[in-house]
């Protein structure tokens, strides 16, 4: 038996109802602040990642999918930031009016160790907002996250921010954490050791959790940040606290990739074990002209790992079938058709039974959750009256063709 790929998976019905559900959500939440959605390639050139997002990441020097093209190296992309970001340079969205507000819904790619949340190729739900460096924006982009979730049905969140300074506060703290670093690194992980020399920034997202002792004695990039970025952060902290949206300041959160700066966020939930992760963001002031953009186009952004949002929110919200037909003989059959296709029009979710006793119509109406089963026989649709069963209360009651569509119009809304 051929089977999925290791790190892939199928997403089946029921599953696919709250997928579903999720992204209405999500697009009516970017519709409300005004964002537009953009579709990019899954294949790009490896360099767009390799100078976007950093070669010292993990993402660039383990995890991505990587192949030759005829002298060209591709790779499925990891993320989508970068490809954003590529696209508004070489269609020259700077030239359009006001900030450019962005949103992406699809797959990426890492070859990273499958596990609870975790996939190899894992879905994204992400947007971003290019050309203003103002904190009202930062605000506003979280602010926008944090409804996303809570439409989608996610309580008990927590949300984390904190500001990863400029290029010119950040590169004089990367020397201090440096030196910070030379007496700890040789107990830290592997990972952390060779991060000390070439990225000693991103030994603040370390995991591990033996390393954890160390890491806190380490000092905080806030006590480092310029007189542009301090208030930039505190700014962000005021606007957020005006709209009664709850935060913690967490000086150790870098995020995984090169191109933040100034404002990080992430948002984590007790439902998904150690790596608690739902979403991360950030802003990247300086990735387009990294991209060759000549125009200073400041930004930021954020994703939601779609796959681990699915996996906390309510799994009994998904779509339920509004009305099962049970047609009892040849002509009935063909009624029911009818009638079906009159209900799908009218936005009633509708399945036919072709044929079968009533006994079993009524046993797999009940396994497939119908709300509703109507029973069409020679003596109803003489009658021009059908018999409806309301599934839940058990309760049955005859009904004209116009009372029917109420009823279950009425129901669905």
């Amino acid at each position: 038996m051929i089977r999925a790929v290791k790190g892939t998976r199928d997403l089946l019905p029921p599953d696919t109802a709250v997928w579903n559900r999720v992204e209405s959500v999500a697009r009516e939440v970017f519709r409300a602040y005004n964002y537009q959605e953009i579709r990019t390639p899954i294949l790009e050139e490896t360099q767009l990642f390799a100078r976007g997002v950093g070669t010292d990441t993990d993402i660039v020097s383990k995890e991505m999918y990587t192949f030759d093209d005829h002298g060209t190296s591709l790779t499925l992309r990891p993320e989508n930031t970068a490809s954003v970001i590529r696209a508004y340079i070489e269609h020259r969205l700077d030239q359009r009016p006001g900030v450019q507000k962005l949103y992406y819904i699809g797959p990426m790619f890492r070859r990273e160790r499958p596990q609870k949340g975790r996939y190899r190729q894992f879905f994204q739900i992400g947007a971003e907002a290019i050309g203003s460096d103002s904190p009202f924006v930062d605000a506003e982009v979280i602010e926008m996250v944090t409804e996303m979730l809570s439409r989608a049905g996610l309580s008990g969140f927590i949300l984390l921010i904190n500001s990863v300074g400029c290029t010119d506060c950040r590169p004089r703290f990367i020397e201090k954490l440096r030196e910070a670093l030379k007496p700890v690194a040789p107990g830290l992980c592997a990972d952390c050791q060779r991060r000390a020399e070439t990225n000693p920034l991103r030994v603040l997202d370390c995991k591990v959790p033996e390393d954890q002792p160390a890491i806190d004695t380490l000092p905080s990039i806030l006590d480092s940040l310029c007189e542009f970025c301090a208030p930039h952060f505190a700014a962000v902290q005021g606007y957020l606290t005006d709209r009664s949206i709850p935060f913690e300041v967490k000086p150790r959160l870098v995020r995984g990739l090169d191109y933040y700066m100034r404002t990080t966020f992430e948002v984590t939930h007790g439902n998904l074990g150690s790596q608690n992760s739902v979403l991360g963001g950030g802003r990247y002031d300086g990735l387009a002209e990294s991209l060759g953009s000549n125009v200073h186009s400041p930004g930021i952004g954020f994703s939601i790992g779609e796959d681990r949002l699915v996996m906390t929110v309510d799994q009994a919200s998904g779509a339920a079938l509004d009305i099962f037909l049970a047609p009892l003989g040849d002509a009935a059959l063909r009624h029911a058709g009818e009638l079906a296709r009159e209900l799908r029009r009218s936005g009633v979710s509708v399945e036919v039974l072709a044929g079968g006793k009533l006994k079993r119509a009524m046993e797999l109406a009940n396994k497939l959750g119908a709300r509703y089963a109507l029973i069409l026989g020679d003596d109803e649709i003489a009658a021009g009256q059908y018999s409806l069963k309301d599934m839940q209360s058990g309760e049955q009651h005859r009904v004209t063709r116009e009372e029917l569509f109420t009823r279950v119009a009425v129901k669905t809304k």
